[in-house]
């Protein structure tokens, strides 16, 4: 009796510490989203799979442990994952593991828009953002019930990427996607490269935003966004909630 009594308590206490997240689909077509968790930074994740179909238009809501890190929210576009099931299923974002990615390896794959969390550790504030870092793929917005700021990236960057940095397409020859300098192969070797920020160019100091190609296309179109490995500096890259808020967050795609 005693032991199903503490199987009880420790499941309301959890349930009491977790938050509320939201995807909602504001686009007219099926995405498929996925979550991912760096395991070699914390072990809490989310009660949820770490990927799905979504329906245009539809809500998914989940909950997410207050100790969250290193979480990533992004969503797939042009997904068929009947044949060869994996990284190369989807036009982009896609992640090993096909429809539910890999919780080791399944981060997804560029360009891809991604909104970033990791929620208060040690009575800190939640820390979240819209990383353009890995380039973009879908508008995205990360909006709370608390007040605090919004994050996002509302303008579709494809139609109007730069000509090295433009794609994937879709079979219309749409652009799906626009790809970080980084991700482009620009800047040189990616071992020392200033549009990655890597080898001499691996500190703030070293990897301005003026030395980074096409930095102003990402910021100027998404200023609440974190369009490059250092964007801090810009103060509207990193946005925060008291923890004590305990916030519930919505992530929106085309919002």
């Amino acid at each position: 009796m005693k032991v199903l009594s503490s199987v009880v308590t420790l499941s309301i206490a959890v349930t009491a510490s977790a938050r509320t997240f939201t995807v909602y689909n504001h686009c007219p077509f099926t995405i498929w989203p996925a979550i991912f968790t760096d395991l070699n930074v914390g072990s809490a994740v989310p009660s949820h799979t770490t990927g799905w179909s979504q329906a245009a238009y539809n809500t998914v809501s989940f909950q997410v442990p207050d100790n969250w890190r290193a979480g990533r929210i992004w969503a797939r576009r042009d997904c068929d994952f009947s044949t060869n099931p994996g990284p190369n299923s989807c036009l982009d974002g896609g992640c090993n593991g096909g429809l539910v990615c890999d919780p080791h390896t399944g981060t997804g794959v560029p360009p891809a828009t991604v909104a970033e969390f990791t929620l208060g550790i040690d009575g800190g504030p939640d820390n979240y953002d819209v990383s353009l870092v890995d380039g973009y793929n879908l508008p995205v917005r990360i909006s709370n019930n608390k007040g605090c700021p919004v994050a996002d990236c509302p303008v579709d960057l494809g139609p109007n990427c730069p000509a090295p940095l433009k794609g994937p397409f879709d079979k219309s020859g749409f652009p799906v996607g626009c790809k970080s300098a980084c991700v482009a192969g620009l800047g040189g070797p990616i071992s020392d490269n200033h549009d990655c920020c890597t080898g001499s160019h691996n500190t703030p100091a070293t990897c301005p935003p003026s030395g980074v190609d096409y930095y102003s296309y990402f910021k100027s179109n998404c200023p609440r966004s974190y369009a490059y490995a250092y964007d801090e500096s810009s103060g509207t890259a990193l946005f925060t909630c008291p923890v004590s808020y305990k916030a519930d967050y919505t992530i929106t795609f085309c919002p």
